[in-house]
């Protein structure tokens, strides 16, 4: 053979010499990794190829090219795929076709193509991604894996998968060492019954802990909430949530600064500004602090505490430090609730208005009871007692009922005098919110004007004791009768009324009490000293001595 047939002998078989070199740097460096445990840990290592060829004039110059069954090693991971292109000098590999990763017992990743930098150990996967921890599985097209912070970013779409939690999102990352991951933009978090929609939720794989920032919405049996900065617990079925939230639960709604609420017991706590909307039984409950159970209907609210009920034409405003709520025969037809309101207690309505120490309003028989020092207003008429019970029917009284050391006291219109009555009892009857009946019992006595019918003037002042008095009232709020059984009594035309007889001994007028629309509910006006009603202490009967019977 010339020198011209060896030439062409060796271009001919160029890329078989190729192949042959590249084995023999691969098995000195095999060699040398081997020898060095450090630099066996730190490099990139081709474990397995079916075929590796090296072409220097392709389009991967400075690349291996390897196919079938690859296998690469680095720092205790593996990868596997169907072809590579394997960069030794910049310590790096391009996977091609059913890439596999694995990097100890809990991280795996697969893909259709992935490009490993072992210098950064960082592992850019493409296609059909899937990356399992554990039992939390990640869907997405695109991921980087930050090997040295163990971190897994991934964008153009994700979705995980953690037991019975399901989060979709199109952008997020995940961290392998402390498991958290983060989801950003048109973010989608379901977990059981549970649907959170928001476009930046954290999440907590180990505790099932998710949080939400921005407006977002969390549905979940029928309940929404709405919340911009919420904590929601999958195990335990509990939120947290700040800045201005709602939880709508049917037809009953809570609004807060800061609310707490537990789905599996039922129990919602809030902070701040809080309302309460029950749209069933149309009436609201306000205040700084609130607290409700949605099960067994039980609710606290203190701080400008106001309870609105609109249940009827009128919307009925009460006020007090601090309120009650209880609910009976819940989620039924026969359900009906108390309301305890004590300390500064005021109410307003066009009909009514009142205020005293404590009271009781009972749903059942629209019955306000107010304990300690009550007054109640109704048009010019306005009485007081130690106890007041007001009956309510649709939108204006129905009966009142006032208990021990009672008094009610009437200003004619246009008039300086007042109709008077005091008894131990009152119980006065409405008809259409105007009263037409007054009865009062025990120790009663009465001051009042006659009215003439033809020229509406004042006849004359009558005086009257006696044990019962029974008036009768007509529309025009002019008495009509008046009905007593033995009495002692007095007319006087009125120029002969002298002045130490215009009012009754426990004669008072607050008109400077009475609230004046639902915004002064909030202001408390309390008595001057020496003015609120002394509690009488009631006499009991002594006990009867038995003398023994000798037999």
């Amino acid at each position: 053979m010339n020198f011209s047939g060896i030439i062409r002998y060796i271009c001919g078989h160029r890329t078989i010499i190729v192949v042959v070199l590249c084995l023999f740097e691969l098995c000195l460096v095999s060699r040398s990794i081997a020898g060095t445990g450090k630099k066996a840990d730190e490099k990139v290592y081709l474990v397995h190829a079916d075929e590796l060829r090296y072409d220097q004039y392709g389009p991967v110059p400075d690349a291996q090219i390897v196919k079938g069954r690859v296998h690469f090693t680095h720092k205790g991971s593996s990868l596997w795929c169907d072809s590579a292109y394997f960069y030794q000098q910049s310590n790096s590999v391009k996977a091609f076709g059913h890439v596999r990763y694995v990097q100890g017992k809990e991280v795996s990743l697969k893909a259709d193509r992935a490009a490993y930098d072992g210098i950064r150990q960082l592992l850019e996967a493409r296609n059909n991604v899937v990356l399992t921890h554990g039992n939390k599985i990640l869907y997405t097209d695109s991921l980087d894996y930050d090997r040295f912070n163990d971190y897994a970013y991934f964008f153009e779409g994700g979705r995980l998968v953690d037991g019975k939690d399901r989060l979709v999102s199109d952008w997020g990352d995940y961290n392998l060492k402390t498991r958290e991951a983060t989801f950003w933009y048109n973010v989608k978090m379901r977990t059981g019954d549970r649907t959170v929609t928001t476009d930046e939720l954290h999440y907590d794989t180990q505790k099932s802990l998710a949080h939400v920032i921005g407006p977002s919405k969390i549905i979940q049996n029928g309940s929404v909430i709405n919340t911009s900065d919420g904590y929601f617990d999958s195990k335990s079925d509990r939120a947290e949530m700040y800045g201005r939230s709602t939880v709508v639960d049917k037809d009953k709604e809570i609004t807060g600064d800061s609310l707490f609420y537990n789905k599996r017991t039922g129990l919602a706590r809030g902070l701040g500004n809080v309302v309460y909307v029950d749209k069933r039984n149309r009436n609201q409950l306000t205040g700084q602090r609130l607290i409700y159970n949605e099960k067994t209907g039980y609710g606290f609210a203190t701080g400008h505490a106001l309870v609105k009920d609109y249940s009827q034409e009128d919307t009925l405003y009460m006020h007090a430090d601090s309120m009650k709520v209880y609910t009976f025969n819940i989620n039924t037809d026969s359900m009906y609730r108390k309301v305890h309101c004590f300390n500064h207690v005021k109410v307003y309505r066009q009909d009514i208005q009142a205020i005293c120490d404590s009271l009781v309003f009972n749903s059942q028989d629209s019955c306000m009871t107010m304990y300690r020092d009550p007054i109640a207003w109704n048009g010019t008429r306005q009485i007081l007692g130690e106890i007041i019970k007001v009956y309510m029917n649709d939108s204006t009284v129905r009966e009142a009922h006032v208990i021990n050391q009672a008094l009610s006291v009437e200003r004619i219109p246009g008039e300086k005098y007042f109709n008077q009555l005091s008894s131990k009892e009152i119980s006065g009857y409405f008809i259409k919110g105007k009263i037409r009946r007054v009865f009062a019992s025990g120790n009663a006595k009465a001051i009042f004007y006659p009215i003439d019918d033809k020229d509406s003037t004042l006849q004359g002042h009558i005086y009257i004791e006696t044990d019962t008095i029974k008036m009768f009232i007509s529309p025009e709020r002019k008495l009509e009768k008046i009905w007593t059984p033995k009495n002692t009594g007095v007319m006087l035309p009125m120029t002969q009324i002298p002045a130490e007889k215009l009012k009754l001994p426990e004669f008072a007028w607050f008109e400077e009490l009475r609230p004046t629309d639902p915004e002064d509910v909030f202001h408390w006006r309390g008595k001057d000293e020496g003015s609120a009603l002394k509690v009488i202490k009631r006499h009991e009967a002594p006990l009867q001595k038995i003398n023994p019977v000798s037999r």
